[in-house]
């Protein structure tokens, strides 16, 4: 099999998702046997000090007898996180004007650089 049928039918279908220094790959391939299954692999780039960069990449294999159950935990999952802390993105690299508080009982706010952190017993959990 020459490199280009072989580039063809590695390529059955595949979308890109670019999100920051990270780009996701979704890709649907094919088995000897001829069935498909799901490659999912996230891409991220790193900056060496010398302002040369390389990437890391992590690779998901998803198989059909896995699909049901991996797209019920994900859709559990997301609307989890969607309904505890909402859509929006709330983190020191997203939001310019972020600011970090931390609660104790005895200071109801305060910042890092004030030594303020919140009191954890682990009795309660």
């Amino acid at each position: 099999m020459s490199e280009k049928e072989l580039l063809e039918k590695e390529e059955i279908f595949s979308k890109v998702l670019r999100a920051g220094r990270r780009t996701y790959f979704f890709d649907v391939r094919a088995t000897k046997a001829g069935d498909y299954y799901l490659t999912i692999t996230e891409s991220k780039k790193f900056t060496n000090d010398d302002g040369s960069f390389h990437y890391k990449k992590h690779k998901i294999y998803l198989y059909k007898e896995d699909f049901a159950a991996f797209s019920e935990i994900l859709g559990e999952m997301t609307a989890y996180i969607v309904d505890e802390k909402g859509e929006e993105v709330i983190s020191e690299r997203h939001q310019k004007d972020f600011k970090r508080e931390y609660v104790t009982e005895d200071n109801q706010g305060g910042d890092a650089a004030s030594g303020s952190f919140t009191d954890v017993n682990f009795e309660d959990i």
